[in-house]
């Protein structure tokens, strides 16, 4: 005998049971069209170049502005929020200067292993129960995640573009359903920010040219995640000691004071990366950078565009004993790690010191990038911490 279909409310009911065991703390539904106005607020936001080298994301624009173009079939969008909260305060990290701050995100466990995997045997559920095509999304596909989870009523977005939740703060993976079934949307969640700035006013790179608008190109994540070549003269200082994204804008949010610590064991942050000396960072090989971040974010960045970034924080530490550790990696094989030893010692250096290492070491360099950081250097300047007492 055929077993009956459950009707649309109690297979609604019975996936938000399931997502709870399964270790999702939200779940909420919208429909495919729920954003009209989604395509023209992505096509100024590219216009603008915000995207920076993101290439995909003007590639993909035709999908991201309608999830009907990416999966005609679509009728419901089942969106699932997992949170990754902290159970101290991320800013503390920053404050110290010869240690590295990595962002609370990427000291757990790889998030799209961990989610997509319980998507899946949700989503398995779903098919099964209401006889539906589905398909699974954690930030991998051409997706906007948050305005979809808005929609649902999950949250909305901040000032800062994140996803904010009044019971959850904003330390929340975002993963999505598509799926055939008809399923009673949710209402969408209204702004709840009011007159507040804390968020924008945090932002070390002043990466916000207005409310709502995040500039890739100044965001500190994106200069030490996405972005490959040298970062940006301007704007190394104003990333300290962040080596791996930045939490700034996340932890400042008064709503925060609603935020649950992560439930979920293996999105827990690893109290071994929450502070870990520059020193020991700078002078990580491939291999022994592979085997630290095994399993979290981290590695898929790679070793030399990660040493770049330890490199950066050595140089704005102020602290003229790591000039050691960065006067070593002028000999590193990769053309971006000496690029920013260069930096690091010209900035940690007394002004003669510089000027013998240039001498000795310029007319030997071939890579362009490391010349012009080499030359870029005038001999009578004051930079910061070269003739400054320690």
């Amino acid at each position: 005998m055929k077993a009956e279909r459950p009707s649309p409310e109690r297979l609604k009911q019975h996936l938000s049971e399931r997502a709870r065991a399964l270790g999702f703390d939200a779940l909420a539904v919208t429909r495919p069209d729920a954003v009209p106005d989604l395509g023209p607020r992505l096509a100024a936001w590219l216009e603008a170049g915000h995207q920076g080298t993101m290439g995909w994301m003007a590639d993909t624009a035709a999908r991201r502005a309608d999830p009907r173009a990416l999966w005609p079939q679509v009728r419901s969008i089942v969106m699932l929020g997992m949170s990754y909260g902290p159970d101290e305060d991320p800013l503390q990290a920053v404050r110290r200067r010869t240690r590295a701050a990595i962002s609370v995100y990427a000291q757990g466990r790889d998030y799209h292993d961990v989610i997509k995997g319980r998507l899946k045997e949700l989503a398995g559920v779903l098919a099964s129960r209401a006889a539906a095509e589905v398909k699974v999304f954690v930030d991998t596909a051409p997706v906007m995640e948050k305005p979809l989870a808005q929609a649902a009523g999950l949250g909305w977005q901040g000032k800062h573009t994140v996803l904010l939740s009044r019971e959850l703060g904003n330390w929340l993976f975002l993963g999505a359903i598509f799926t055939t079934a008809d399923i009673p949307p949710d209402a969408p969640e209204r702004d709840h920010c009011g007159s507040c700035r804390r968020c924008l006013d945090a932002c070390p790179t002043d990466a916000f040219p207005a409310p709502y608008v995040l500039d890739s190109r100044r965001c500190i994540s994106y200069l030490t995640i996405e972005h490959a070549g040298p970062i940006p003269e301007d704007l190394r200082a104003g990333i300290g000691n962040r080596v791996y994204g930045c939490d700034d804008c996340l932890a400042v949010c008064p709503w925060n004071k609603f935020a649950q610590a992560a439930r979920e064991q293996k999105l827990v942050a690893r109290r071994d990366l929450a502070s870990l000396p520059l020193a020991d960072l700078a002078r990580l090989d491939d291999a022994a950078f592979r085997a630290l971040f095994a399993g979290t974010p981290i590695k898929r960045t790679g070793r030399d565009r990660f040493v770049r970034n330890v490199l950066i924080a050595v140089g704005n530490s102020g602290e003229r004993a790591l000039a050691d550790v960065a006067r070593e990696r002028l000999d590193d094989a990769s053309p971006l790690v000496r690029g920013m030893a260069v930096w690091a010692l010209a900035r940690l250096l007394p002004e003669a010191g510089f000027a013998a290492l240039r001498t000795a070491r310029l007319d030997a360099e071939t890579d362009t990038d490391v010349r012009a950081e080499w030359c870029s250097r005038p001999l009578a300047f004051g930079g910061a911490g070269r003739d400054a007492d320690h």
